[in-house]
């Protein structure tokens, strides 16, 4: 029987009254359709006092800004970028590329070709999420992206210098210092002095992310993301102290970060609880975490570990951490998740901010369906064909104008009959007629032209 110790709030007043995201974005995204960059300044001098001469930086810019980096954090972040290339350059190596003889003459095959122009969008605001620039920017080029514009907000009317590091030495071809949806619409869209992507990636707040959305179609973008989510599942031999700094420590990404600890523990669930309580009195970032917690913050106990896995399943959270004796039972036990973090010496902090995996993953039970952000993302895997037998063309024209015939696809049944006669000599009907029509005289068989 499933107990709960701590449930999450009923929000929905509190979103009914919502200010209308997606009205606003569609009246950015249009203003920025019908006047460039003259719309593009507008928005950024409105929402973020931000209008310089060129929001691309020179490379000079990029330099000086990179030197003003304290050298620690240079290389923490080269040292972070080599774990994350590591990991993007196996993904792209397990993508194998194939030619295949399938019958004798026909050949089928598949090529990975890199999407050619990408847009990355690195957040700034409450927190510089520099770590974003490895997991879009880096991974694109891992998977051979020729050109990968980068977009950042100043932060408070500087620029964020450990983010600019961070672009690139991920690789960035370009970086523009701009926020927003005027980020979003200006790479989606194109301006006079913002290039046109093909493809945008990076999370963002809820306009940046509702700006995404309406650009889908236009372009393609990684993946509908919504607030971090966090899920612990925990046995009772787990640390109650280490779930509730785990739980907080997703929490103060924003005030609307559901949280779960799904337990077989009461002892457990009541003394993380008690954990978390004390802790938010002395967290740098609780005004933040609190309210997380507050609002969407879960302690479930279920009556055995097979029932606090399938609980945890269907909960389908973009991060699970598993604290039990027997961590790896989860890759058994559960397959819908962003990404899992395995033992008491792994965290999702790790996963957010330096082992290697990317952290751009399937929020709102996205899970189901689909992974997050990888190098597969900026691979476009395309196919061909080529049927050198004349025999082999023949028989699957036959084929082709009966599957066809039975969908009542006519053009395509032609196509097919066309070979068919060219190179098996099958009697055609509409093929005599219509070719004495044009004066072209009867289709010659074998391997003669037509």
């Amino acid at each position: 029987m499933v107990r709960r110790l701590k449930s999450k709030e009923d929000t929905s007043a509190k979103n009914a009254v919502n200010i209308d995201v997606s009205k606003i974005v569609k009246g950015v995204i249009d203003d920025i359709k019908a006047n460039g960059d003259a719309a593009v300044r507008q928005y950024s001098q409105q929402f973020d006092q931000w209008s310089p001469p060129s929001f691309k930086l020179s490379k000079q810019q990029i330099d000086e800004i990179i030197a003003s980096v304290d050298p620690q954090t240079v290389a923490d972040i080269r040292e972070v970028q080599q774990n994350v290339r590591r990991f993007a350059q196996a993904q792209k190596d397990s993508l194998r590329e194939f030619e295949l003889e399938i019958q004798p003459g026909v050949f089928l095959g598949q090529k990975n070709n890199p999407i050619a122009k990408v847009g990355c969008y690195i957040p700034g605001g409450r927190y510089p999420l520099l770590a974003s620039a490895h997991m879009t920017i880096l991974t694109a080029k891992v998977a051979g992206v020729p050109h990968v514009i980068g977009c950042t907000p100043p932060s408070a009317g500087e620029m964020p210098a450990a983010t600019i590091a961070a672009m690139h030495l991920a690789g960035a071809d370009e970086i523009h210092i701009l926020g927003g949806v005027q980020a979003i619409a200006a790479m989606a869209i194109g301006t006079e002095s913002i290039p046109r992507v093909d493809f945008l990636a990076g999370p963002g707040n809820a306009f940046v992310a509702e700006a995404k959305r309406q650009m889908f179609g236009q372009c393609g973008i990684d993946l509908f993301a919504g607030p971090t989510e966090v899920l612990i599942v925990a046995d009772e031999h787990a640390d109650p102290y280490m779930c509730a700094v785990d739980l907080l420590s997703q929490c103060e990404h924003g005030p609307d970060t559901p949280a779960q600890l799904i337990t077989n523990s009461e002892k457990v669930g009541q003394e993380t609880l008690r954990c978390i309580d004390e802790l938010l009195k002395v967290l740098p970032t609780a005004p933040v975490a609190s309210v997380s917690w507050k609002a969407f913050g879960e302690v479930i106990i279920g009556d055995s570990m097979d029932e606090v896995y399938q609980i945890a399943d269907d909960y389908a959270s973009e991060h699970v951490q598993i604290l039990t004796e027997t961590p790896r039972d989860a890759l058994k036990k559960m397959t819908n998740y962003g990404a899992i973090f395995l033992g008491k010496n792994t965290c999702v902090s790790y996963g957010d901010k330096c082992i290697g995996t990317n952290h751009v993953l399937p929020t709102r039970s996205a899970s189901r369906y689909t992974g997050g952000l990888w190098v597969g993302k900026f691979l476009r895997t395309q196919t061909y064909q080529e049927v050198r037998n004349d025999e082999a063309s023949g028989q699957l024209g036959r084929l082709c104008g009966r599957a066809a015939r039975a969908e009542k696809f006519e053009g395509h049944a032609r196509s097919g009959d066309l070979r068919a006669a060219r190179l098996l000599g099958d009697q055609v009907e509409w093929i005599e007629g219509t070719r004495k029509a044009l004066g072209l005289g009867s289709v010659q068989t074998g391997k003669a032209k037509l």
